[in-house]
């Protein structure tokens, strides 16, 4: 029996898995990309930079404004706050030693958006945050993770802020 070619792969070799993170300027989406750094691409576990073996991929969406409210206000606001996403993503990256990452924006529905991104990419994870609302309130806003869930064509991670446990050891 011959021993096959992949075996004798160099790490650099292979394919990079792809992890897009959905951001937005709420504490919980930078938690999830504070958590996916920490436990999936922290550089101290691995040789250097080059040996981590994840792309990671930031994806902010503006909020389309809708038929009759496309004012030059509201587009101005959404260019700054897509602004602010991608500083605060960039910094944080730079902060994190994590050199190997892209940013993007994109305008529309962030559940669709998201879910595009995830073939557009080829992602295999799409991380995104969770806001914890209750039944009613995803009831009447909906809920981007939960569709993500359901509609993307990859596994999705929903990471949740653990509530602040007090006279816990």
């Amino acid at each position: 029996m011959s021993e096959s070619n992949c075996c004798t792969r160099r790490p650099c070799d292979l394919k990079k898995t792809v992890i897009l993170v959905g951001v937005d300027n709420s504490k919980e989406s930078f938690y999830s990309l504070e958590w996916t750094v920490d436990h999936l691409l922290t550089p101290t576990l691995f040789n250097n930079q080059q040996d981590i073996p994840f792309k990671l991929i930031l994806l902010h969406v503006k909020n389309f404004a809708g038929p009759g409210l496309s004012c030059e206000l509201v587009e101005a606001d959404h260019k700054r706050t897509a602004s602010v996403v991608a500083d605060k993503a960039m910094e944080f990256c730079r902060d994190r030693s994590i050199s190997e990452y892209e940013i993007e924006v994109l305008e529309g529905d962030a559940r669709n958006k998201l879910c595009e991104a995830v073939d557009k990419y080829h992602a295999h994870m799409l991380v995104v945050g969770s806001h914890g609302y209750g039944a009613f309130k995803r009831a009447i806003l909906g809920s981007v993770s939960d569709y993500c869930a359901h509609h993307a064509h990859c596994s999705v991670l929903i990471v949740k802020k653990p509530k602040n446990r007090q006279n816990r050891h």
